[in-house]
């Protein structure tokens, strides 16, 4: 399990469309062990053996084709969260690393201190103005949900500590949804 609260930020090292291998920059990973999860712009990604210089992980297709890693490029910005310790402070919300679909950036814009990000996604059904959204990894605030349209507004410290301020416009994200509202849409449709 995750927080949506971003630790650090790689970069792709190679990704050759099963193998992933990122150079962690500022993650600590002195102890890392292979097996473990890690959320990589948001996809809960499980740290194989490597030769290679940096973390690596496997690939399977169906996570390929429902995330927006098709589109990685050499040198491209991800968000890298570990899971979260029992002992871990909660800051932002329950986060499983299982995306839902991809998303795309609509258009940004400077408002006061923040800047407005506004996504489309491939459902509004769980968008509730004041609710929960992992865009890329990153616990966010859904603003002025409209169908399938959402903002949300970034605080100077998460688009310093995010991939958020690489994104260009039309660009793919990875969107989890909040898995509260998840469980209760599909009890309330059982019935």
């Amino acid at each position: 399990m995750f927080t949506g609260i971003v630790q650090a930020v790689g970069e792709v090292a190679s990704w050759d469309g099963q193998r992933l291998v990122i150079n962690p920059k500022n993650l600590d990973v002195t102890d890392l062990a292979l097996g473990e999860s890690i959320a990589v712009n948001g996809c809960c990604l499980t740290v194989v053996p490597s030769d290679a210089d940096g973390i690596a992980f496997d690939l399977s297709q169906e996570t390929v084709n429902k995330t927006s890693f098709d589109q990685l490029r050499l040198g491209q910005e991800l968000n890298l969260e570990r899971a979260m310790r029992p002992s871990d402070r909660f800051g932002g919300h329950i986060v499983q690393g299982h995306v839902d679909g991809v998303g795309k950036l609509l258009s940004k814009r400077p408002e006061g201190n923040s800047t407005v990000y506004q996504f489309q996604v491939p459902v509004g059904t769980y968008l509730i103005d004041k609710g929960s959204v992992t865009v890329d990894g990153i616990s966010l605030t859904v603003v002025n949900p409209v169908g399938s349209v959402f903002d949300v507004w970034v605080i100077p410290h998460t688009l310093k500590h995010t991939n958020l301020r690489s994104l260009a416009q039309n660009q793919m994200v990875n969107i989890e949804f909040d898995v509260i509202a998840k469980y209760v849409e599909k009890l309330r449709t059982a019935y």
